[in-house]
């Protein structure tokens, strides 16, 4: 496509430029014809299937399941003179005929459809008469099983693409960690060699924050001060704010609080009337309501630019749904903020909602709870973290370009950059000591026994290796078991300290832990407070099971990245030689522990998380060949 094409495209579609990102993936689109475009909630992906459909002969296919959505971007394009139209169960009968008579005709640029929609006798074969040059699978992370918002209609979505043999497909979503965009380019029926585009996901407008709180009273403590910060006042036209509780029963009594302090404030949750959520709406669009108090159900297409802050009175169940809803503020590109309160009660609460009948159809799906457990338990890991939140998960997602080194303006750089001179050396000196408990006991046992060894308790296997005999033993005595436990958790946040083994897995100190550990790096944390209590780390309080810490997130390094990149095509091959979702085969923490480690036979596999024996024997000669072995 000519340049001059695609600027008059751009401009007919009411831009001036692209946006960092666009224009690579359009043109990766054009050139492969195939495509899978990460990039956040408001980054623009519409945009890099709506400019090609104007270029490509035809009548491209959207395919998404926010009906609001459709709605909106389909009056957007008519207003602009683009043709477009949408079906979805909200539409009538001669409503539906009508635009079936159009579509035959040609008379469309663009169609938008529910996926549900293709279960209708008769419209699955319209679509394959119709020829789309194009088509454009939004929300894409909805096939995946492992994602955050997994829905079953969108199963179907790999079989119809293969009726259909559209010469392009563009898959999209705002949040897909490695494994889920994998799963998704394998239940498209995708090559595995398509391009996965991961764009846009810094956000340095945006100060990310998160306390851990004692109760209901400090909880509304930080929203009204967060109101005050970034609203000021009721009325004052400073723009708006979403607060998004974990309970029906909160968002109404949240919302009640704030009308009564003088905020205009609606409240939005699954349990309202249709007409009730739609009114709520309108109000917190057209700039009626100040604030929306509101479940998860509340967000999908809302674009208002203004929103200055969102709150999460309790986290949600992942990484990727965090970083969906609190994208949400500062869209202008104006300052905004993320508070997420957060308490350890909440992990025991998630884990009975998780392991809860009412979350399945039947029983419980052990791998499936297993999963979302541990995707909850990363998003904890990131809020008790004392590194900088953005570059977090800019890690967790991938994006290693955009890694800001430190965005100076999240809660964690705010405070390390307050530290004075003495607080500094004493956090490097407590970090320095803290690894060298965990030196004692690397590739031995896991962190319980460093805590042992830090704290001096006798234990008969310390006895029976020397280690109550050696200089680390005791080093911390005089701190709770619980101060040790959360600072060894940050000290893997921080990439210092990480896990070999599987079922049973032990520590070990990363390259950086090991050079921190011995004063050769400066030591950016912040250690945990001194009044943690000793029962707020116990497995009691973790609702009986005492929470796993995930491995290291230290970045890789340019030929580690490599590896790992061809690790995840050699998973993909195999996950659909053997017709199984990616996750079956190797997690993306066990890729980059092999990028890593690089181990040269099965015996050095056996270290690696993720290889039991079946595993070994199904799956390591092929990873063995990608690393050279």
């Amino acid at each position: 496509m000519l340049s001059t094409d695609l600027d008059e495209a751009l401009t007919r579609l009411g831009y001036d430029s692209f946006r960092p990102g666009q224009r690579e993936a359009i043109d990766t689109l054009l050139d492969v014809g195939r495509a899978l475009l990460v990039a956040p909630t408001g980054g623009g992906k519409s945009l890099c299937y709506q400019l090609p459909a104007l270029l490509l002969p035809g009548t491209t296919l959207v395919i998404s399941p926010l009906i609001a959505l459709m709605q909106d971007q389909v009056s957007a394009l008519n207003a602009r003179g683009v043709p477009a139209t949408f079906f979805a169960s909200t539409l009538s009968a001669d409503d539906a005929r009508e635009r079936l008579a159009g579509l035959e005709r040609g008379d469309y640029k663009l169609i938008y459809i529910a996926p549900e929609r293709l279960t209708l006798p008769g419209f699955r074969e319209r679509l394959r008469r119709l020829g789309c040059p194009l088509v454009a699978v939004d929300e894409a992370h909805c096939i995946s099983e492992w994602g955050h918002d997994f829905r079953p209609e969108y199963g179907q979505l790999g079989e119809l693409l293969r009726e259909m043999q559209a010469p392009r497909i563009l898959a999209c979503t705002a949040t897909a960690t490695p494994i889920v965009r994998d799963e998704i380019i394998n239940r498209l029926g995708l090559p595995a060699d398509t391009p996965q585009l991961v764009r846009g996901f810094a956000r340095p407008n945006l100060a990310l924050r998160a306390a851990e709180i004692g109760g209901g009273r400090e909880r509304a403590a930080r929203v009204d001060a967060v109101l005050a910060e970034t609203l000021f006042a009721p009325g004052a036209g400073r723009g708006s704010a979403i607060v998004y509780t974990p309970t029906r029963r909160l968002a109404e009594e949240e919302g009640a609080r704030l009308a009564a302090a003088g905020w205009k404030a609606t409240v939005y949750h699954a349990g309202l009337s249709a007409d009730t959520r739609s009114t709520a709406q309108a109000a917190f669009t057209r700039g009626e309501a100040e604030i929306v108090c509101a479940t998860n159900a509340f967000g999908m297409g809302i674009d208002r630019g203004d929103v200055r802050c969102v709150v999460h009175l309790g986290p949600p169940g992942s990484i990727e749904a965090y970083y969906q809803e609190v994208g949400r503020a500062g869209r202008d590109g104006s300052d905004a903020v993320g508070m997420m309160c957060w308490q350890q009660s909440d992990l025991p609460m998630r884990r009975r909602l998780l392991e809860s009948p009412s979350s399945f159809e039947g029983t419980p799906n052990a791998d499936v709870v297993e999963h979302k457990w541990n995707l909850f338990l990363e998003l904890i890991r990131w809020a008790d973290g004392a590194a900088c939140r953005h570059d977090a998960i800019l890690r967790y997602f991938g994006d290693e370009a955009e890694t800001l080194h430190g965005c100076g303006r999240c809660d964690v750089c705010q405070a390390l950059g307050n530290v004075d001179e003495v607080s500094s050396e004493e956090a490097s000196l407590l970090a320095r000591k803290l690894l060298s408990g965990v030196a004692r006991v690397q590739n031995r046992y896991g962190l319980k026994q460093a805590v042992r060894l830090l704290r001096g308790e006798t234990e008969d296997r310390l006895e029976r290796d020397g280690l109550t005999q050696v200089a680390t033993f005791g080093l911390l005595r005089e701190r709770s078991e619980a101060w040790i436990q959360r600072a060894l958790s940050r000290c893997v946040t921080a990439g210092w300290v990480g896990f070999s083994g599987d079922q049973h897995p032990v520590v070990r100190l990363t390259d950086d832990g090991v050079a921190v550990m011995r004063g050769q790096r400066i030591a950016r944390w912040l250690p945990p407070s001194d009044a943690v209590a000793s029962s707020s780390s116990s497995p009691k309080a973790r609702g009986g099971r005492a929470a796993r810490i995930a491995p290291d997130e230290e970045p890789l390094g340019p030929i580690e990245q490599l590896l790992f990149e061809s690790l995840r095509e050699v998973r993909l091959e195999l996950a659909k030689s053997e017709g199984v979702p990616a996750y079956v085969i190797a997690h993306d923490r066990t890729l980059r522990e092999l990028a890593r480690m690089h181990p040269r036979d099965f015996d050095e596999m056996r270290a690696v998380p993720g290889f039991g024996e079946r595993k070994l024997e199904r799956y390591a000669q092929a990873f063995l060949k990608v690393l050279g072995r």
